[in-house]
């Protein structure tokens, strides 16, 4: 997967704050100097949901596909999807500072999806999945993420066991995004 590896910094005063770049991109404030067209709007949204999960063009697309095929909503069901990949589930839990080094770690095979090793970070979890670290990477977690771990998840702190107990909600989506634009502006594709 190609990632995005120029400035961060830039990207977020474009955009504004990516919950997903780790805590100290989230306060930068961002500042409009004229009126945006709709269509820029719409694209900044999209550019938004697309470099804080860290996704290309094609697989956002994929799923924006599968989220209009779905009888619910289809923003919700666009969030609902980004939400339950293996990476943001480890970032979220707080065994990762960033979705980049999320999606490290699970690619380097040091995140276990319900006792097996997985090493795709863009797996779909479940409702009752449990996700664990191996022995190795339990030691270089010496403290966890300071942010609060949404309410879709839990967590044993003790053995660093994630479980996914349900779905996620609007209100547990770190990122303040309005999903109907980014489906609006593929809608012109599809």
């Amino acid at each position: 997967m190609s990632r995005y590896r120029g400035p961060r910094i830039r990207l977020v005063k474009r955009l504004g704050s990516l919950p997903g770049y780790g805590q100290k991109f989230v306060q930068i404030k961002q500042e409009f100097k004229k009126k945006q067209s709709p269509f820029t709007i719409r694209l900044k949204e999209k550019q938004r949901l697309r470099y804080n999960y860290g996704l290309t063009e094609k697989k956002l697309l994929q799923y924006v596909k599968v989220a209009r095929k779905q009888k619910i909503s289809a923003g919700e069901t666009l969030l609902r999807l980004l939400e339950m990949r293996l990476d943001n589930i480890v970032f979220r839990l707080g065994f990762a500072p960033t979705l980049p080094a999320a999606r490290q770690l699970i690619s380097h095979g040091h995140v276990f999806l319900n006792g097996q090793k997985k090493d795709i970070p863009s797996s779909q979890c479940k409702i009752n999945d449990l996700i664990g670290l191996q022995g190795k990477a339990q030691q270089n977690i010496l403290k966890l993420s300071s942010s609060p771990i949404p309410k879709f998840l839990k967590l044993d702190s003790k053995n660093l066991i994630g479980k996914i107990q349900q779905y996620p909600s609007r209100d547990d989506i770190g990122l303040n995004i309005n999903e109907l634009l980014v489906i609006e502006y593929y809608s012109r594709n599809l």
